[in-house]
């Protein structure tokens, strides 16, 4: 069969591929345990789901405007206001299938051939992929010193003739981590001085722990002017209302920007779900408990998560600032991640990310989205399958496993 170039250089999502592979090994009784998932468990908000119905049994569901529907660029703006102190206008703001879709669209729309985006590892999977699908070359930059914040300066290094945007993504998929203010201040000034577009994929920013707060990109920003900027910032209802099925983000920039997204977007899907929407703006102006609730609970699991690796032998973790992930380093353990990472799926049921995904070798990108018994019981298997020290054997259920590898 005959492919594109394009095509045969795209790679397939690693994380939906081990989501179709453990949902598979369930469907045959295998007791797995998934810490490499990216869902909370929580369920959707009352108010998404009323929201959402209310549309459904009126059996009216046609076509929306292609950048969103008014009822939800309205909460989007109202969001945007109260927890970035930025008024937007309706034309700075497009609603997507999905934060990746608006991440997408943005892409197409400022990146000519060969021209480059730059953003830290380690980095979300489908940063490289995405910049590719839209004719870039993605520029990662890896601390010198090992951790996963490079300095500013270093960012800076990386910026050349063909260098476009930056992209932050705080707190940080996979690490966890929360970039300094320091940090963030430091590249929107560079980003301001170069001309460049800095994408802030605030996915995560609401579920941030240990009493700190949201760090507002736009406080240090120089230009004020929403239309005038190059600072756009992409968010959406997956990750903090537990929403990631509607499949709804949004992105915040100037004008004439939306206004090319919203044309690229109108050529590829139409627009997302008017239900989705109707959930999502639900979602929005409805009670924001869930979201603390839902923060606190991971926060929680975190804590359980570091106390048990805390007690593993060789294994080095920075504590999460935020998201639902740790990123710790195996490779005392075992270099290859991608070795690793099969190794605990075929021999103790753990499905894990591999770091040379994120742009980085011998981590482990594990999440604590799910319950207190899988962490500790997956963590557990883990330390088997790995620790030389362990007994040989190990019980699933009333499976006995032996240890019979090195």
């Amino acid at each position: 069969m005959s492919l594109s170039q394009l095509a045969r250089s795209i790679c397939e999502s690693p994380t939906l591929k081990l989501n179709e592979t453990a949902a598979l090994l369930r469907d045959k009784g295998e007791p797995v345990i998934h810490l490499g998932g990216g869902e909370p468990k929580s369920k959707a908000p009352i108010d998404a789901i009323v929201s959402c119905c209310s549309l459904l049994q009126t059996g009216d569901v046609k076509y929306t405007p292609a950048d969103g529907i008014p009822s939800l660029k309205k909460a989007i703006i109202r969001y945007t206001e109260e927890h970035y102190d930025r008024l937007a206008a309706p034309e700075n703001v497009i609603a997507s299938s999905g934060a990746k879709q608006s991440l997408m669209v943005l892409l197409h729309a400022i990146l000519d051939p060969k021209e480059e985006v730059i953003f830290p590892a380690p980095y979300w999977v489908s940063y490289p992929e995405m910049v590719k699908l839209a004719g870039g070359v993605p520029i990662p930059v890896t601390a010198r010193d090992g951790g996963f914040e490079p300095t500013v300066e270093e960012m800076a290094e990386a910026v050349g003739p063909y260098t476009k945007a930056m992209v932050l993504n705080s707190p940080n998929n996979p690490s966890g981590v929360v970039y300094s203010d320091g940090f963030i201040a430091g590249v929107v000034e560079l980003c301001e001085k170069r001309n460049l577009y800095l994408v802030m994929d605030d996915t995560y920013n609401r579920l941030i722990f240990d009493g700190r707060t949201p760090t507002n990109c736009y406080r240090f920003a120089q230009v004020h002017n929403l239309d005038s900027s190059k600072l756009v910032v992409i968010n959406c209802v997956s990750k903090m209302y537990a929403m990631t099925g509607f499949r709804i983000g949004w992105a915040i920039g100037a004008r004439d920007l939306i206004r090319a997204m919203t044309n690229i977007q109108s050529q590829q899907t139409s627009g997302p779900a008017a239900p989705s929407q109707w959930a999502a703006a639900g979602a929005l102006n409805g009670v924001q408990s869930s979201i603390e609730s839902l923060r606190l609970t991971l926060e929680n699991n975190r804590n359980v998560m570091m106390t048990r690796l805390a007690a593993f032998n060789g294994v080095k973790v920075v504590k999460p600032g935020g998201t639902f992930y740790c990123f710790p380093d195996f490779s005392a353990c075992e270099r290859d991640s991608q070795k690793l990472s099969r190794l605990l799926l075929d021999k103790v049921r753990v499905v894990t990310v591999p770091g040379r995904e994120f742009g980085m070798e011998g981590h482990l990108r594990l999440s604590f989205c799910g319950t207190v018994k899988d962490i500790t019981e997956g963590i557990d298997r883990i330390k088997w399958a790995l620790d030389p020290g362990a007994p040989n054997e190990l019980y699933l259920g009333d499976r006995k496993l032996v240890r019979d590898w090195r």
